[in-house]
């Protein structure tokens, strides 16, 4: 007996559940000549697949009823812990005075990220990643509400700092559940557009996040209002979680030991391209990241308040937003292996332009640049991710890439705020800059498979 003909857009790690999936409607207009011609001999209803496959949708994951829901629920959150992030800096910074002390607010919430991550990734593959993601939600939900009792209060740094580890718990459980629960929810041709709205929403959340929370400090006069925003916006992200029906497909899941712990480093090592990529992006952001210091320029440099603070922060999600909207109404990115290595030698250039820069303008645009590249980089490495690693191990190895990314957040906050407390500010931000483009041509030749790769979403 004949198999059944492979749905176009089915991967074969997630089989399709109707409930979840309803049948594609493809955006109106006939199937070409050569693409009726390609499918002779099939049925009308491949035939339509085929055409349905083969015709960009820029907007076919939002079709998807499971997918619309997360999505949306996620931008509440990501736009609540943005909010948070603008506010912490700025907490700290006002009272402490002290740039090591924002340096001590990515140390608090990378500490816990390090120690838990692996675990994080095993967890992903063993239990439902739904469940796992409600629990470190509600985790980070109960530390904001904790953080907004305390801002009102007592203005305590030190209980803040302890609430930051109990956040950046919650974060590491949630990272690898959440990379590994959303390509369950739409089809694996879909998944790059997919990739790319999901980077639109985080570019959203940080554009409108900092910038209400600028405002909402100044009315307010702190930043307990923020805190218990953020706690809202993740009650709400759980109680959509909740309506979303079971998407997870059924799994082999291995003993839990030592080498299933690390199975998914081990198999990031084997993927070349996949490895190159995700460590490029890490050294450039640990590097070039400016974020820490956002606080200094917005007070003592550019002297533009808490209102220019967020502005500044949301200046690079404008760029990245920019970004990601042309990029889901375009077909798969080709040369995406060049295009992300050119697009790292540019941030670096912005960062050093944005280091130098006392002009409140000129910082934006830069911070706006700084954007543009950056979400070439993680568009093409979230994608790698996902689409090259098979589902039963994707929780482990979106936990590494979670730790590779906190590591060059948190990490490259860290070493910004010690360099600029040591040779100051502007030092750290420039040298980081030249750092970064110096990582990207090193990158090129160590790893010349990701010089090479062409078309997003192909196979190496």
């Amino acid at each position: 007996m004949d198999a059944e003909p492979e749905n176009p857009y089915q991967s074969p790690e997630a089989p399709l559940d109707s409930s979840v999936f309803p049948p594609y409607a493809p955006p109106s207009g006939p199937v070409s000549a050569g693409e009726t011609a390609g499918s002779a001999g099939a049925s009308a209803g491949e035939v339509t697949a085929l055409g349905a496959a083969l015709k960009h949708d820029a907007y076919g994951p939002l079709r998807i009823a499971a997918f619309r829901k997360y999505f949306f629920g996620n931008i509440l959150s990501l736009v609540g812990m943005q909010m948070q992030a603008t506010a912490v800096g700025w907490e700290v910074y006002e009272v402490t005075g002290d740039a090591l002390s924002l340096a001590m607010v990515a140390l608090a919430q990378i500490v816990p990220v390090l120690c838990l991550t692996l675990v994080a990734g095993q967890v992903a593959d063993r239990f439902s990643r739904r469940r796992v993601i409600c629990v470190a939600v509600s985790t980070v939900t109960l530390a904001s509400a904790l953080m907004a009792v305390n801002s009102l209060l007592w203005r305590d740094i030190g209980l803040l700092y302890g609430l930051l580890v109990l956040n950046g718990a919650g974060r590491a459980f949630q990272q690898p559940s959440k990379a590994s629960y959303m390509p369950t929810l739409v089809p694996r041709l879909m998944f790059p557009n997919a990739v790319t709205w999901m980077t639109s929403g985080f570019q959203f959340a940080t554009v409108i996040g900092p910038a209400v929370a600028g405002l909402l400090i100044a009315a307010a006069g702190g930043a307990f209002l923020i805190y218990a925003l953020n706690a809202a916006a993740g009650i709400t992200f759980v109680a959509l979680l909740l309506t979303i029906p079971r998407t997870d497909a059924p799994r082999q899941i291995e003993p839990f030991s030592w080498g299933s712990l690390v199975a998914g480093y081990g198999f990031l090592r084997r993927k070349r391209v996949m490895y190159g990529a995700i460590l490029l992006d890490m050294f450039a952001v640990l590097l070039g990241g400016a974020n820490a210091l956002l606080p200094i320029y917005a007070k003592d440099i550019l002297e533009v308040g808490p209102q220019g603070l967020g502005w500044l922060r949301a200046a690079p999600a404008i760029g990245a937003l920019a970004t990601a909207i042309v990029v889901a109404h375009r077909p798969p990115m080709e040369n995406a292996g060049r295009a992300m290595l050119v697009s790292v030698i540019i941030f670096g250039a912005a960062t050093i332009a944005f280091g130098f820069s006392t002009s409140f303008a000129l910082s934006l645009a830069m911070m706006f640049l700084m954007g543009v590249t950056d979400n070439v980089s993680v568009i093409v490495r979230h994608t790698l991710v996902q689409v090259l690693t098979p589902d039963a191990m994707r929780g482990r190895v979106s936990a590494i890439n979670g730790m590779f990314i906190a590591m060059s957040n948190e990490l490259g906050d860290v070493e910004a705020g010690v360099v600029a407390k040591l040779l100051g500010p502007v030092f750290s931000v420039v040298s980081g800059g030249i750092g970064t483009i110096v990582v990207a041509v090193i990158a090129a030749v160590i790893w010349p498979e990701l010089r090479r790769y062409g078309k997003l979403g192909g196979e190496e």
